[in-house]
């Protein structure tokens, strides 16, 4: 039988898709006009990115949004990798009481987050600044990671620790060389959501920061009442490096297998 054809959910597909990436093309496009209007386009024009490269507090923003971003994708995946592996190895009560906490930060408003972390700060007379917006970075990716790994942990063969432990390997290596390669796409998913999650934040970073300490989503809030194209500028710019890094993320893996089948071919000549 034929496949029925469901022009109404093509249709459907193709506006949902327009809603999401019209507002990304009016950025990037703005982000290049001529004059200061925010819905006409007058001309071509790069001034609002040389603009951009002369704000020192833009500059200063965004070099803090990528700093904390970094470190907080790195430790919370490190940490939530680990804290996986452990709980799979775990007792099942121990395991699903621990996961369900887990989820506390996930489904928490993140209002809820932003109060107790200050709250904690502030109990324990740590001062507010770069290194509180660190920890609390990290604190909410933590959660992200964990739940981005656990569903590989389980596909993954139990046995395969044992086995590569029977054939000499330390724990260290049969970690190294037999888990991690198994859940490297969880990790990487874990990792990436970790670094937009930190990237994109607002609310917690508003609550946690010290003074003159500011990422980009407050530097931009700031200027929500004298706003301007800079503003498209930075957008862009954040959407040119994304779209780079997943470029490279899904690239490499192809280029690493076709190298793969064509060493395989070669042994096999």
């Amino acid at each position: 039988m034929k496949k029925q054809k469901r022009p109404v959910g093509k249709a459907f597909m193709i506006l949902s898709i327009v809603f999401f990436y019209l507002p990304i093309f009016f950025v990037v496009l703005f982000s290049f006009n001529s004059s200061k209007s925010l819905t006409t386009f007058k001309g071509f024009s790069l001034q609002w990115y040389e603009k951009l490269f002369k704000n020192r507090d833009m500059m200063e923003s965004l070099w803090t949004t990528v700093l904390v971003a970094v470190i907080a994708t790195v430790v919370s995946t490190v940490t939530g990798t680990m804290a996986a592996i452990g709980l799979s190895r775990s007792r099942k009560l121990v395991r699903d009481l621990t996961l369900q906490v887990n989820d506390f930060p996930v489904m928490n408003p993140e209002i809820v987050t932003a109060i107790g972390l200050m709250l904690f700060f502030i109990t324990f007379g740590i001062e507010r600044g770069l290194l509180t917006m660190i920890l609390a970075h990290i604190a909410f990716c933590i959660p992200y990671v964990i739940l981005s790994v656990m569903p590989k942990i389980r596909t993954m063969d139990p046995n395969l620790i044992d086995a590569a432990m029977d054939l000499g390997c330390t724990p260290w290596q049969a970690l190294t060389k037999v888990v991690v390669p198994d859940i490297k796409p969880g990790i990487v998913s874990g990792a990436l959501i970790a670094f937009t999650m930190s990237f994109d934040d607002f609310v917690i970073s508003y609550f946690v920061t010290g003074p003159g300490v500011k990422n980009l989503s407050i530097m931009v809030y700031s200027m929500t009442k004298r706003i301007n194209p800079t503003v498209n500028a930075v957008s862009t710019l954040v959407v040119v490096f994304i779209t780079i890094a997943l470029v490279i993320i899904n690239i490499v893996p192809v280029i690493r297998e076709r190298k793969l089948k064509k060493e395989k071919e070669r042994t096999k000549i």
